[in-house]
């Protein structure tokens, strides 16, 4: 309603200008909007209930990495290392978590494991890495994309050498015990007769944890803080460094979750798992309005935007679109995102 007011207040000129603002501001949501109509028509069981589900399962999975990456950008940096971190923790998840009496498991001495001690030795995982990138990142004042560049190179070759130990030989870590897979993709819940993984609620009650964090802890207000201006953050008493810390530490933790998840989610991992997962979830936050300049950014806009990103690309899935054109598409996205992120701050400037 109050845009119907300021839009009656306006003369024609200001106006158009309005509108051309808006629909340039609006630009991806209005195309992906578009798209999700067009394949609806062209491809009818696109919305069917066991492709919502599909939809929901697959937002669910992505959305821990994306809120870990969201955070980096906050303070005008970024992640690569996210993608390897994810591979590195699945791997080892799915490695300790094979079923006992599997002909090629890994460890064959080593019995099931429990899966919360796993889940605590995943998160162990990510944030020693993500220790290391804002300790690097803080410390030496280097860019978060140089620090995380070269820690995705070290955690893919620490994943490589993970994968010839024991006797994998390099092989792909499949033949999970069920208390894992069940626990990650069993069903409770169905909707029509399409059951909803579990892994969706875990992810629903990470989100709604994230959105507490940000929105109502010190911690939250000192990282948009120092994404907005560090110097002034630190004259005002904000721990510059202990924050960027704990905003790639927190971040590495839940690319652990996502590593967690996504081993039994897939059911077989090798060298290839978590492969550029960073860009999905680097597109999916600046689509959702964060913003590459730093301090700003919302929960809403990361579920919005992966949430987007998930329904095109499944779309995408269902017109037959070569899986190598999908790459080309998720760049195209990442690099209008951000042009029209940028122009955004340029105006407002």
């Amino acid at each position: 309603m109050s845009i119907i007011k300021k839009l009656k207040a306006m003369d024609k000129g200001e106006k158009l200008s309005y509108i051309k603002e808006f629909l340039i501001d609006n630009s991806l949501y209005i195309f992906l909007v578009i798209a999700i109509i067009a394949i609806e028509i062209i491809s009818p069981n696109f919305l069917s209930l066991p492709s919502i589900v599909n939809i929901i399962s697959l937002f669910a999975a992505n959305l821990p990495i994306a809120l870990g990456i969201a955070g980096a950008i906050i303070l005008t940096g970024t992640d690569l290392s996210a993608g390897r971190i994810v591979g590195l923790v699945a791997c080892v998840s799915a490695s300790l978590l094979q079923a006992v009496g599997y002909p090629a498991k890994m460890f064959p001495n080593l019995g099931t494991m429990s899966v919360f001690v796993v889940l605590l030795i995943s998160m162990a995982i990510g944030a020693f890495v993500g220790f290391i990138n804002g300790f690097c990142t803080a410390k030496f004042r280097l860019h978060p994309f140089i620090v995380t560049l070269a820690t995705q190179l070290i955690v893919y070759g620490a994943l490589l050498l993970y994968l010839t130990t024991g006797n994998n030989n390099g092989q792909s870590i499949s033949g999970l015990d069920p208390s894992y897979t069940g626990f990650i993709s069993g069903s409770f819940i169905s909707l029509g007769k399409t059951p909803i993984p579990n892994y969706v609620w875990y992810s629903l009650i990470i989100t709604a944890i994230m959105w507490v964090v940000w929105n109502k802890t010190t911690f939250g207000k000192n990282m948009f803080a120092v994404g907005s201006n560090s110097e002034a953050a630190n004259v005002s008493g904000v721990n510059v460094t202990k924050t960027i810390i704990l905003v790639f530490m927190l971040a590495g933790i839940l690319y652990g979750v996502t590593g967690f998840i996504e081993a039994a989610r897939i059911g077989s991992n090798s060298a290839a798992t978590g492969l550029n997962y960073e860009l999905d979830a680097i597109a999916a936050c600046v689509i959702g309005g964060v913003s590459f300049v730093g301090g700003t950014g919302k929960i809403s806009g990361v579920i919005m935007g992966v949430l987007l990103l998930r329904l095109i690309f499944v779309g995408l899935t269902f017109l037959s679109i070569d899986a190598n054109m999908q790459y080309i598409i998720k760049g195209l996205i990442i690099l209008i995102a951000c042009a029209v992120d940028m122009r955004k701050y340029l105006i407002k400037k």
